[in-house]
């Protein structure tokens, strides 16, 4: 090698630093791929991305073969070096031609190209798993011996090489892949997977209506009474109990009787014949357990029980989906049964809005993990009955009370203007 000509080995040299660079920058880009992307590319036919998976189902193989390439390439520039400064200024300059190769091969085969292969993973990775799967094959003899010394080593310490961690997201984290999604995914959809995520979190008594404002049809009531109430019923399913909720006989669509009662052809006994049996569901059940619970028993509607056996309220299956997608409304604040805004800005609620549709109608951030109604935050706050015209702030949110009722508060002003700005949610 000392017979070359300076400018050859000077070339060879060059030539040896763009190897290192190209090993090293494939070993940055391959560990930065996003794992979910390149088995999305694989799948949809990318040759590129089929490769480069397959080099990372076993990574202690393309390890191997990359840092022995680059051991390779770097200690003959080294050698390479040591001539080169032999040839110029003799034995005096082999300690400064360490010190400036170091300082290349840092800059221009290190730092450098690493740092493109992390911004930029897929455009080295791809075109470099052609060159390692080419290698890996002529240089797996080699490369076996070097894996089976290493790996042995690991085994001593308790670790198995070929157990892999999968690339399992947890539910916080899949929240934070959803948050930073940023214009790939809309707005609306995104607040609609975050909802999903947190229908583990919420159970039916979050949503369920309470069993004092159920509306049912009591069989003991006078029939020209039910007929006008099933004439000029809301809802399209409705409870058919005797005198108490407790004693529920079933379910009504009222599709089964509409035809029957404008003839007026149907009596007390064939309402209770048409009847679905009623469904419970017991309390602290989870909202996705139960969205899946009404879709394999068929149901749209169940009764919300305790451990006693008792109602405590009714779910449908239209609440669950609101939790995902919202209010069926363009303004849940405007159009919400238990909130109305006020000329002044500020919002009329009844006492009994839940927590949770407080929260989403003004987007604010209450706690949900106590009480499930706002009388119930009002009481928890005050352990007494208020007065008409008290004030207070319930977690930073001022409300003031307007009306009472026997043991609980009626209806509560709230003016949103005055909160504190709402806190972020920490993601991790």
């Amino acid at each position: 090698m000392s017979d070359l000509p300076l400018g050859t080995l000077f070339g060879i040299l060059a030539l040896l630093i763009v190897l290192s660079a190209l090993f090293s920058s494939s070993e940055t880009a391959l560990m930065s791929l996003n794992r979910y992307r390149l088995r999305h590319l694989a799948r949809h036919g990318r040759r590129s991305a089929r490769l480069a998976s397959r080099l990372l189902e076993r990574p202690d193989r393309v390890l191997g073969v990359i840092l022995l390439g680059n051991n390779f390439v770097n200690i003959l520039a080294a050698s390479l070096a040591t001539v080169i400064a032999l040839q110029l200024y003799g034995e005096g300059a082999i300690g400064a031609a360490s010190l400036l190769l170091t300082l290349v091969i840092l800059i221009f085969a290190e730092v450098a190209p690493k740092t493109l292969a992390a911004l930029h993973p897929e455009r080295v990775a791809f075109p470099a798993s052609w060159l390692l799967t080419a290698l890996l094959k002529v240089l797996y003899p080699l490369v076996w011996v070097v894996n089976v010394v290493a790996n042995g080593l690991l085994r001593l310490v308790g670790v198995d090489p070929r157990k892999t961690e999968e690339d399992h997201l947890s539910q916080d984290e899949l929240r934070t892949v959803v948050n930073e999604a940023g214009a790939m995914i809309p707005r609306r959809h995104q607040k609609m997977l975050l909802n999903i995520l947190d229908l583990e979190k919420a159970t039916v008594e979050d949503i369920m209506i309470p069993r004092n404002e159920i509306v049912g049809i009591d069989v003991t009531d006078d029939w020209d009474e039910i007929v006008a109430q099933l004439s000029s019923s809301q809802h399209t399913r409705v409870p058919v109990f005797n005198e108490s909720i407790d004693d529920v006989h079933g379910i009504l669509h009222l599709r089964r009787v509409v035809s029957d009662l404008t003839e007026r052809r149907l009596n007390r006994e064939q309402l209770l014949e048409r009847l679905e049996p009623p469904y419970f569901i017991p309390e602290g059940t989870r909202l996705h357990t139960q969205l899946v619970n009404f879709q394999r028993q068929r149901r749209r509607i169940g009764m919300v029980v305790d451990e006693y056996g008792d109602i405590l309220g009714l779910v449908a299956l239209e609440d669950i989906l609101e939790e995902i997608v919202g209010e069926f409304t363009t303004d849940p604040a405007a159009h919400s049964r238990y909130l109305r805004p006020l000329e002044s800005g500020a919002y009329l609620a009844q006492g009994n809005i839940s927590v949770r549709e407080l929260n989403r109608a003004l987007d604010w951030d209450l706690p949900t993990d106590g009480p499930k109604t706002l009388n119930g935050l009002i009481l928890e706050q005050l352990q007494s009955i208020p007065e008409p015209g008290t004030s207070m702030l319930i977690h930073g949110f001022p409300v003031t009370i307007v009306q009472t009722q026997e043991n609980r508060v009626k209806t509560a002003e709230i003016k949103p203007e005055t909160v504190r700005p709402r806190k972020k949610r920490k993601t991790t």
